[in-house]
């Protein structure tokens, strides 16, 4: 008989899994506790901007006319629990307020509500980014509370989305780890993930601390890497080096590698800024907290960007106070091909320019609702164009296409002054100097 798939919590990790696994051929039930959410997928709708999740979802939502009716919605954990063989947790762990620590207060009421209903047999998977140590507590706590007892078993399997490619990161992962305390859970997870395992991933069988390790060291190696090439871009700015030429020849190198060394105003987002936070605060817990003491350093850089960027566009516009000035930002998101908004650097350094007394006008092709929502009292242009106009200095802080393929001579005739910092060292030098414009970026040559 098929799997029935359950996903508990249908945020930005739950909704793109539950559509990626009716794509795979399941019937999915997901269940959320905010009506309005549920209302909303039950229509084929995203609450957020994931490319190709919409089509995704409304391929196979059941009540829309076409789709294959596999995938459907709920707020009842009975019904949930009545449905499913393989339950996957994919519920939200922010950063607890005041402290580095994650709260895992979701996550556990997410698994006591489901477990409480589990008769067995069934498999609750966790997918959530957890402090390590927390599944064998989760474990003890189901066999606590399910009446099926020991019928009910729990896996760890860390989800490795990149926010823009969330949905072929789902049918084509570049690996699948699995922590699992039998072979019964290991089959019912080869099972799940037949499809994505026949064209190639590797499927990675491990127990339960180093499959919640897995997520968290990869994200401390990527933000190491962003925060490395930014301190280079430090040491260039001083020593009158080029940041830019010196990635490309050390990212020549195999062990090094290219990607993730494009120095910058740095990371952000919803992952990988609270998951190093979390890893220090959890190694602290453990007695380790020498082994990461690296990643406070390695915040800290990337967080001095910011303030970098504030006084680039300072001397930009000849050192004195912004009061008066007329800033231009584009890019408000924290990354491209995303309207997510969480501790973007782009809107954290618009926020300090406008504090300090600057005139800023913000565009972004997606974000400018959740921005507005974050940052109410910073200007917003429904274009470019329009942010650019009449402005004293431009900063590019989000490196979207659309920025990179800009008019610079277009541009540059309704600018005030034509000044340009490239925040994300995304943009061609040479084609804005020959529009006209001064180029500046952190750790680059002036000229």
């Amino acid at each position: 008989m098929a799997l029935k798939i359950t996903v508990i919590g249908t945020g930005y990790l739950g909704a793109t899994h539950a559509a990626a696994m009716a794509e795979l051929g399941f019937e999915v039930l997901g269940l959320d506790v905010v009506p309005e959410k549920i209302e909303m997928l039950g229509r084929g709708q995203v609450p957020m901007f994931e490319p190709g999740l919409e089509e995704l979802l409304r391929k196979h939502v059941a009540g829309i006319e076409g789709s294959t009716g596999r995938l459907r919605f709920t707020m009842d954990w009975a019904e949930v629990a009545e449905f499913g063989d393989v339950h996957f947790v994919c519920v939200n762990t922010p950063q607890k307020h005041g402290e580095y620590a994650c709260d895992m207060s979701y996550v556990d009421s997410a698994v006591e509500s489901l477990a409480k209903h589990l008769r067995g047999p069934n498999l609750v998977v966790g997918k959530s980014t957890v402090p390590v140590g927390s599944a064998d507590r989760l474990a003890a706590r189901i066999l606590e509370l399910a009446p099926g007892g020991g019928e009910v078993e729990l896996a760890w399997n860390p989800e490795f989305l990149r926010e823009g490619f969330a949905v072929d990161d789902t049918l084509h992962p570049d690996r699948i780890v699995v922590g699992v305390r039998s072979e019964r859970a290991e089959e019912l997870l080869r099972e799940v993930y037949a499809s994505p395992i026949a064209d190639g991933s590797p499927f990675v069988v491990t127990d339960f601390p180093t499959a919640e390790l897995v997520k968290t060291s990869a994200n401390s190696f990527l933000a190491t890497k962003i925060s490395f090439i930014n301190a280079m871009a430090e040491v260039c700015e001083a020593a009158g080096g080029d940041v830019a030429k010196l990635a490309e020849a050390i990212g020549h190198d195999d062990r090094i590698g290219k990607k993730f060394l494009r120095a910058g105003i740095g990371f952000g987002g919803g992952c990988l800024p609270k998951d190093i936070r979390a890893f220090m605060a959890r190694a602290g817990e453990l007695g380790a907290d020498q082994a990461l003491t690296f990643l406070r350093e390695i915040d800290s850089i990337n967080m001095r960007q910011r303030g970098q960027m504030v006084e680039l566009a300072r001397q930009a516009l000849g050192g004195g106070p912004f009061l008066g000035k007329r800033v231009a930002v584009l890019g408000a998101t924290f990354k491209p091909d995303s309207d997510d908004v969480r501790d973007s650097p782009a809107l954290n350094v618009a926020g300090q320019i406008h504090l300090q007394g600057g005139q800023v006008t913000v565009y972004d092709p997606k974000g400018m609702g959740n921005a507005r929502r974050l940052f109410p009292t910073l200007g917003y242009a429904d274009s470019a164009t329009e942010a650019v106009r009449g402005a004293d200095v431009v900063l590019h802080l989000t490196e979207w296409r659309e920025f990179r393929e800009l008019d610079a001579k277009a541009l540059g005739e309704v600018a005030a002054a034509r000044v340009i910092l490239d925040g994300r060292n995304a943009l061609d030098p040479e084609l804005w100097r020959k529009a006209g414009w001064s180029y500046r970026a952190m750790g680059r040559p002036t000229a």
